[in-house]
């Protein structure tokens, strides 16, 4: 099936939607309004006989928002379809896939454990990856990480900058190539 004619699936759906031309691994991607989530992964799997449901992840974008992003694959027709919607707020929601697609329950789970994003109507939405009693979503942009606060950061500094003020900028003496003699070549 050809972009033109997933778009005019698309289009003939009604589905209020945005498209980018294929990648370079073919995959079309469909944007949609959040209210229209459940319709274009209808559309994905009746229509556009998008069988195969590969994954489902998402993408903190401070200023927009979560993106949730699902890719689907036609296993008879070879072509791939990159579905995303963007949720703004601090608590953001979808419907659950599962009841088009079985796969998207594993993803779904690590997806709202991970970014925060609730599947209304999930059969299991327990915790998947993180321990019991873990507070926050640790794939959020304003999730704070322990390991900034207990060390310095890498770049802190500008390389040759001192570790504190007042102490001497310790340079690093030039390696020599594996096999090559010491002060070769001579300058």
């Amino acid at each position: 099936m050809t972009s033109e004619e997933i778009l005019g699936l698309v289009a003939a759906a009604g589905l209020d939607a945005t498209s980018e031309p294929p990648a370079a691994v073919g995959a079309m991607t469909v944007t949609v309004p959040a209210a229209r989530w459940l319709a274009l992964l209808g559309l994905a799997r009746e229509r556009l006989d998008c069988d195969f449901f590969d994954w489902l992840s998402a993408v903190d974008d401070e200023v927009a928002g979560v993106a949730v992003l699902a890719h689907v694959y036609s296993l008879a027709g070879r072509h791939h379809l990159l579905l995303r919607t963007v949720l703004a707020g601090d608590q953001p929601r979808l419907p659950s896939a599962t009841g088009l697609y079985r796969g998207a329950a594993w993803h779904e789970r690590e997806t709202q454990e991970m970014f925060g994003v609730v599947f209304d109507g999930h059969p299991g939405p327990g915790p998947l990856l993180l321990p019991d009693g873990f507070e926050g979503h640790p794939l959020r942009k304003d999730f704070p990480l322990a390991a900034r606060a207990t060390q310095e950061w890498p770049g802190a500094r500008e390389p040759g900058e001192p570790a504190e003020p007042g102490q001497p900028v310790r340079g690093r003496r030039r390696a020599v190539p594996p096999g090559v003699p010491e002060g070769w070549p001579a300058r």
